[in-house]
Parts: C-alpha cells; structure tokens; sequence
C-alpha cells in the first residue's frame, strides 16, 4: 500500500454524480473539479455504473447501489484501500441517499468512521412536517430528522446551505455550524454572439425566463404570474428552462391557448447551453414556495451570469437578499407581487441593466465557487 500522506485526502461522498441528473451532483462534480484545481486529491463516491475513473482531476468511484445497505461495505473496502488520512466531505441530501429518503443505516455507516474526518454538507435537512399530513409524511419527517442528527452529531465539521437548517441541529452543533452558500451550477461567462444567434432566433420579445425542474408547488404560482404578465403585452414569450419544461408548457397552452407560439420549453440542454438561454432573457422570474434562498442554484445561476431576477420572500429567506438587494423581490408568495416587479423592470430598462450588475458584483463578493472552495480549506475540524 502506498505511504499514507501529510495532508488529508477529500472523499467526497454523494447520492446524485452525472451522468445521472441533479444539482446536488452538478454541484458535487463542481466543487471536486475546483478543489483538485486547487491540487488536493479528490476522490468521489456515487451510486451508478462504471467502476474508477478519473474525471478532470478526480478519482471518482461508482457502484450500484454503493450508498444503501447492500453496497456500504464494498464502500468501507473502497475507502480502507485508499491511503490516509482522508478527509469524508458528504453532501447530505435525504433524498439522494436511496431507501426513499429513509437512508438511516448509511448515517449510521456514516457516523461509526471513526478513523476518518467527517465532514457534512447539508443541502436539505428534513423533509417538512405538518399535523395533516399522510401518515407516511410523517414516518419520513421522523426518518429524516433522525437522519440529519446522526450525521450532524459524528461530523468534525458541519456546513449548511441555508442558516435555517441549523434548528435541525443537536444543540452542541448549532453554534459550529458554518454558512456556506450554494454557487451557481452553470458556467458564469457565455459567448456573445451565441447569446445574439439565439436572440436573433427567438426574436425580439422581450423575453422573460424561467429556470427550474417545474414541481407543482413552484408551477402553479409560476403560471399565476406568468400568464397575466403575457397577456398583458403580445410582444412578451417566455422562455421554460429545466427538466419538466416541455410538459409545463404543454398544460400551459392547454389552459391557455391564446399563449401557443410565444412560450419555448428546452428540458435536455447542456449546462453550458442553459447559460446561453438564460443569458439570452430580459428578466427572470423565480417564483419560490418557501421563499428565495441561498440554497437555490437556479437563482444562483441568474445572478452569476448578470441578470434581472424576479424572485419572492418565505419562511426560508435569509436577510442578506433584503438587504443587498440583488434581487427585484416580491413579499411573500401571492403572484401579484412578482407581476409588479416584472411590470417594473420590463417598463424601465435602465432599472434592469444597474439590477442585473448589481447582482453580478453580490454574486462574486458572496456566493461564488471561490469563496466555498477557500472555506473549505481554511476550515479545521470543531
């Protein structure tokens, strides 16, 4: 076996790694790409096919299955024959992890590595309660809840995505827990001219966009403001980004024929292609069901590429986006808030392109890559 090394390795653990789709793998393939730029060695662990390949710098391990009971100990064997020190960095998501959400044996797998540093990143703490909900809501609020204090409590160190997270927390970790935005999964600069090709190609417009994966709580208020806001001025088209973009628009047009030929769904672009539509919108609007925060990267990606966002408060909103104001933002989610902000930055242009540098220059100071990579290797264990 080779010699064990000075510095920690980074093995990084993770439920979603392309090709399988997901912006906790996205992120994942992201930040390993950047902290071995940095000249660590970097190893992930993902479920799915294809054994050990290196990938742009990164050693990254796959097996079927490698997360759940049946492949942790091909895990602990995989990670055993590595030399030490190694440094395990989860990137925690209930979901992901397989078992339905329900994945208390690799937390527990998780918080016996004794031999290990343990680190956790918590995208997503638990999944959300509520006294009339189904009964199987409520095994999964407990399973998820269990979960996160399991991980949270063996962790040397813990960072989350949002603030709020941390009331999840065993009340010894709460006050170590380090806030650690999300960046923007997207590239932060695209090309000028496929910007212009593609706005030469869907025409004048203006053109608002919308950039997500189209579940039912974020649609419907989605839909409330958009279609006033089309109706309102049949020069307007809309722009669908993400997976579930095509069948949104084909419920849209349904309900709303008078919108067919102004609204374009594009589910299956490339993360460099996202960009370029993105880039190629006058405004976004992101409508939030629990209010804009720092763990989304859909807003994430409009404000790195310089865009106007149009965005709305929730129980999950962090001060900072009051008080920085990188976003046009709405109170609360009823959908005649985010119709005026549009109304404003569609009516004044100046107004758009000082919001959209603004929130470029807030972008770069506060949730860039480089910021999570430099707190990454500034931090020590608790």
């Amino acid at each position: 076996m080779p010699p064990s090394r000075t510095a920690p390795a980074w093995h990084v653990l993770t439920g979603e790694y392309p090709p399988r789709p997901g912006g906790v793998g996205d992120y994942t393939r992201q930040l390993s790409r950047a902290l071995a730029g940095t000249g660590q060695e970097v190893h992930v662990w993902a479920p799915g096919e294809g054994g050990v390949r290196e990938e742009d710098g990164v050693t990254v391990h796959r097996a079927p299955g490698l997360l759940t009971p049946k492949g942790l100990p091909g895990l602990s064997r995989g990670l055993d024959a590595c030399p030490g020190p190694r440094r395990l960095l989860l990137q925690y998501v209930p979901h992901a992890l397989g078992l339905k959400a329900m994945n208390v044996p690799f937390c527990a797998w998780f918080a016996a590595r004794r031999h290990d540093a343990r680190w956790v990143y918590i995208h997503e703490a638990v999944h959300p309660w509520s006294p009339r909900g189904p009964w199987r809501h409520h095994v999964l609020a407990g399973a998820t809840r269990l979960m996160v204090r399991l991980v949270a409590s063996a962790a040397d160190r813990v960072f989350l995505s949002i603030p709020q997270w941390a009331e999840h927390l065993p009340a010894r970790v709460r006050p170590h827990a380090a806030w650690l935005p999300v960046p923007s999964n997207l590239p932060v600069t695209v090309s000028s001219d496929a910007v212009d090709a593609l706005r030469a190609e869907l025409g004048e417009g203006p053109w608002l966009g919308h950039f997500g994966t189209f579940g039912r709580l974020t649609a419907e208020p989605l839909e409330a403001a958009l279609v006033p806001l089309l109706r309102r001025d049949g020069t307007r088209g809309a722009m669908l980004l993400g997976r579930g973009s095509r069948a949104f628009v084909e419920g849209l047009e349904t309900r709303h024929p008078e919108l067919r030929g102004r609204l374009v769904a594009r589910d299956s672009l490339a993360l460099d292609e996202v960009a370029v539509h993105l880039a190629a919108c006058d405004a976004l609007l992101q409508p939030y069901p629990d209010g804009v925060s720092t763990r989304r990267t859909t807003v994430m990606a409009g404000l790195a590429l310089g865009l106007p966002v149009v965005t709305n408060t929730g129980h999950l909103t962090e001060p900072l986006w009051r008080e920085q104001g990188a976003v046009a933002l709405a109170e609360g989610t009823a959908p005649t808030g985010l119709v005026e902000r549009v109304e404003d930055l569609l009516v004044h242009s100046d107004a758009r392109r000082k919001l959209g540098q603004h929130a470029a220059r807030i972008y770069r100071e506060h949730f860039a890559l480089e910021r999570t990579v430099g707190a990454l290797l500034r931090a020590g264990p608790i």
